[in-house]
């Protein structure tokens, strides 16, 4: 890991958690998931005893509103791998083609639990789980020049799999919109790289290679991003995992995780 990217990457989630609350603050009283606080009843205010009733429905629902709560979460991935990326996975598969290499954006889905514990007005931490799905996609040419004519292509796909363990700072802009930042540990659970090779849309290879025991067995990222949460505990939420470390365990090039992720939550 390199401390400079860490450093680096937090003092920007810091930044950003920073404004965020200064400008939820701004806003008046909130509990910790944004919702406006119940102001206290003029006559109350002034001495005397407010009725019961209101009293205590004041209170419950103070309460559940800055209550610990679970939920689960899920989306899709679009992963891709930025640094030395072809390097990386052409030299860790075999995979060696002529001409111009693409890289592509590879699809994939991500699904976990968490907590979201509240602090303070508007503020909540909230750590969590999740098995992601990450990697890239290559496409070039096959080195048969004089085969130009069948389009021979041959594809090589970065297969990545990880747990992932964020602990996410969360501000509440407004009641249900929300903004968050915050430092995540990815733990692989499987590397493979797949290579296919065809012509005239016909795929004529397929071969799949383990290097798993080639990448970095823990990963370290920055993320951030923005959500909305409904009274209903239904959730939308779209955000960014900017990877600090390399993945090759042996120093051989330099690659990075990137991950595009946009899903869903319910909390209760």
């Amino acid at each position: 890991m390199k401390f400079s990217r860490l450093s680096g990457g937090l003092a920007a989630a810091c930044l950003l958690i920073s404004a965020a609350a200064t400008t939820a603050s701004a806003q008046g009283a909130r509990d910790a998931y944004g919702n406006p606080k119940a102001a206290p009843s003029p006559r109350s205010a002034q001495g005397q005893r407010a009725p019961v009733r209101s009293q205590s429905a004041n209170t419950v629902s103070a309460g559940a509103n800055s209550a610990v709560r679970f939920g689960f979460r899920g989306g899709l991935n679009l992963a891709d791998v930025q640094g030395d990326a072809v390097k990386s996975f052409t030299e860790l598969a075999g995979f060696v083609p002529d001409g111009a290499i693409t890289k592509q954006m590879r699809p994939g889905f991500y699904a976990g639990v968490y907590a979201t514990l509240p602090l303070g007005p508007g503020f909540a931490i909230e750590p969590g789980i999740n098995y992601s799905e990450k990697g890239t996609v290559l496409k070039g040419t096959l080195p048969f020049p004089k085969l130009d004519f069948l389009k021979a292509r041959v594809t090589g796909t970065a297969r990545l799999a990880y747990v992932d363990v964020p602990v996410l700072a969360k501000v509440f802009v407004t009641p249900g919109f929300y903004l968050y930042a915050g430092p995540q540990a990815s733990f692989l659970v499987s590397g493979k790289a797949r290579v296919q090779a065809g012509a005239l849309g016909i795929n004529a290879y397929q071969d799949d290679f383990d290097i798993s025991n080639q990448l970095r067995k823990v990963d370290f990222s920055a993320v951030g991003g923005l959500g909305y949460q409904f009274e209903n505990g239904f959730g939308l939420s779209a955000g960014y995992d900017y990877g600090l470390t390399s993945l090759d365990n042996n120093n051989r090039f330099d690659a990075q995780n990137r991950v595009i992720k946009i899903g869903a939550n319910f909390s209760f």
